[in-house]
Parts: C-alpha cells; sequence; structure tokens
C-alpha cells in the first residue's frame, strides 16, 4: 500500500509539473508578445525536463522548482531560441502549403505520388524539429551541428522515431476527444513525450536511461550497503 501510495504522488508531481509548464508557457509567450516570446518557451519547456530527467536522485519536483527553471531559461534563450526557431517554421510553413495545394488540386496520378512524398516530407520534417530543441537542449553546439545531429537521430534511431510518432498521434488523438486536457497540458504534454521517448530509446549521450539510472541504482545501494 506504501508503495502504491509513493507511486501514486510521484505521478502526481510529474502531471503538476506538466501543468505548471504549460501555465509558464502561455505566460511567457505574452510576456514576449506572442511572437518573441514563443520559441524562448519552447526552449525553456525542453531544457526544464532535462533538468528533470537528469535529476533521478530528486524527480519530485515542487512547483517553484519548475518556474524557476523554465523563467531562467526563458530569459538566457530570448535571441537565441528565436533565431533557431523562425527558420525552422517558415521551412515547415512551405512544406505544409504545398502538401495543401496537392491535396486541393486534381494534379493527376503525378499528384497522389507528390502527395505521399510531400506527407513523409512533412512528417519526418516534424519529427526532426521536435528532436532538434532536445539535442539543442542537450548540447552546447552551434546551429549546423545540431540541424546534422537532428537529422541524424531521426534516420538512425528508427525504434525512437517511431515510438514517438506513435505516442505524439496518441496525444493528438486524446486532445481531439477531451479538449479539457489540450487547455490544460497544451505544447507542455507533446515535448514532454519527446523528451522522456528520445532519454528511453534515442542513446543520446548525456542523456541516456541506460547511462544515468544504473548510476542511480548504484548510488542507492551503496547507500543502503552503508547503513547495514
Amino acid at each position: 500500500m506504501k508503495r502504491f501510495a509513493l507511486g501514486y504522488e510521484y505521478l502526481a508531481r510529474i502531471v503538476m509539473m506538466i501543468l505548471v509548464v504549460n501555465i509558464a508557457v502561455i505566460v511567457h509567450t505574452i510576456m514576449g508578445l506572442i511572437l518573441g516570446g514563443l520559441f524562448p518557451s519552447i526552449a525553456a519547456s525542453y531544457a526544464t525536463y532535462r533538468a528533470w530527467i537528469l535529476n533521478p536522485q530528486d524527480r519530485s519536483w515542487t512547483v517553484r522548482q519548475s518556474w524557476t527553471i523554465f523563467h531562467r531559461t526563458w530569459k538566457k534563450e530570448l535571441l537565441a531560441a528565436n533565431l533557431f526557431g523562425w527558420p525552422q517554421s517558415l521551412i515547415w510553413l512551405v512544406l505544409i502549403w504545398e502538401y495543401w495545394f496537392v491535396q486541393h488540386n486534381n494534379l493527376g496520378t503525378m499528384g497522389f505520388a507528390v502527395s505521399g512524398i510531400l506527407l513523409v516530407l512533412n512528417l519526418l520534417y516534424a519529427l526532426f524539429v521536435l528532436v532538434s530543441w532536445a539535442i539543442r537542449a542537450n548540447f552546447d553546439e552551434g546551429p549546423l551541428w545540431i540541424v546534422r545531429t537532428s537529422f541524424s537521430m531521426v534516420v538512425v534511431r528508427p525504434l525512437s522515431s517511431l515510438v514517438m510518432l506513435i505516442l505524439l498521434v496518441v496525444t493528438v488523438m486524446a486532445y481531439y476527444k477531451w479538449s479539457g486536457l489540450m487547455v490544460a497540458f497544451g505544447v507542455s504534454l507533446p515535448i514532454f513525450v519527446v523528451m522522456m521517448v528520445l532519454y528511453s530509446w534515442a542513446k543520446i549521450p548525456g542523456m541516456d536511461v541506460h547511462d544515468i539510472e544504473p548510476i542511480e541504482k548504484d548510488q542507492r545501494k551503496r547507500q543502503a550497503d552503508t547503513r547495514h
């Protein structure tokens, strides 16, 4: 019963953290006058979840912990995140528009082929964008290195990409069915899903469950042996 209670509290704190991050995204996006605050908020969300992931000794975060890390990162990212995010978004808008154009115009047999290619490109690019913010949060490297590494991660980690895509589709379906979830968790939940999938399956140096969790288990074992 005690284990169940602890597990329930742990899960509740994760839900609370995701909720707090979503509120922080809304508040800070408005603080940045929408266009100037959106991408720093996205960067801050990734950084907050990364900090939580890399702290296995204490993942029962308070509201203050989540908000403080988010706000501190948001201020640092006001310029850099916008320079990183806007070019990505413009490219994505072009891809989406091209897909929409092909879908709404009769281009014959060639149109079906082009439509399929554009759909795959949009899905791959969406995965790339989501992964790129995580790579950016984890490594202190330049934009070109981040872009190259992110594309590589999407391609050479097919299991990670597939799981991520499936879970994001499930999230979107849940948002569509229960709109209250979208209001409560917004972009915060999809970002959390991306970070957890990458942590679990992408084998990213410095953010790999196979490296971090065994270390935590060894530390707990040593502490238990010391007590005895």
